[in-house]
């Protein structure tokens, strides 16, 4: 990848990684150092938090009081990618547009080289709301940041005989992942953004967040830890 074309990568941070329990200022303060090294470089990157477990706790809590639909839980875990995309944002304050993106529809207008983003609206995962971003603006390549190593032809912790996939085509993932996408689903990319990624001509990287200096040597052309999806 040449920084020099300023194409915004996109980048999908799930909330796994950003608070695994607690809120991981750890893995926050070396993905900021990260990203604005990259910056000095010339990148520019657009940003979408998941909910992690901030989303589970509340919808769990939820539940345990009223049984809600899933529109509401939605909602709840919607609102959880909000605050952990305002944290972003305060953290990369001087370089981040002022104002979180909700709905990745609507024009775009940002000189900044990082704008932060966050979940839409019910039935709409992140992972979808990263491709319509990366519509919205042009970008051609969208790094999911993640907690596994690659993408597996089954489940690595049900499967022992599953093998990492480095390289595969829109096609062959799908055939991995099931045709219809549910809040709970299991998938190093959903199947509705999948769809949207392949339709966009997108290469969608799949990488462990845990090991940033993979993801570095991505945007660098560097050999990898990771999955490329194209």
């Amino acid at each position: 990848m040449n920084a020099t074309e300023r194409e915004r990568v996109v980048v999908s941070v799930g909330g796994s990684l950003i608070v695994p329990d607690g809120i991981d200022t750890n893995f926050l303060t070396r993905f900021k150092a990260l990203i604005l090294d990259k910056v000095q470089q010339g990148f520019s990157f657009a940003i979408i938090t998941g909910g992690g477990r901030t989303a589970r706790r509340y919808q769990d809590a939820a539940n345990a009081v009223k049984t809600l639909s899933q529109q509401d839980l939605d909602w709840i875990g919607i609102h959880a990618t909000r605050l952990n995309a305002q944290l972003l944002r305060n953290i990369f304050f001087g370089y981040a547009h002022p104002q979180v993106i909700k709905n990745p529809t609507i024009d775009i207008e940002a000189d900044e080289p990082v704008i932060i983003a966050a979940g839409w609206q019910p039935g709409c995962s992140t992972d979808y709301a990263a491709a319509l971003i990366a519509k919205n603006l042009g970008a051609r390549h969208l790094v999911n940041l993640s907690n596994i190593d690659y993408v597996y032809t089954d489940d690595p912790h049900k499967n022992p005989a599953a093998k990492k996939i480095e390289k595969m085509s829109w096609m062959e993932f799908r055939k991995l992942i099931p045709t219809e996408w549910d809040p709970g689903l299991s998938s190093p990319f959903d199947p509705i953004a999948a769809k949207e990624a392949e339709s966009l001509g997108l290469e969608v990287a799949i990488i462990n967040g845990s090991k940033l200096e993979e993801f570095s040597n991505y945007l660098d052309n560097k050999p990898f830890i990771g999955t490329v999806i194209s």
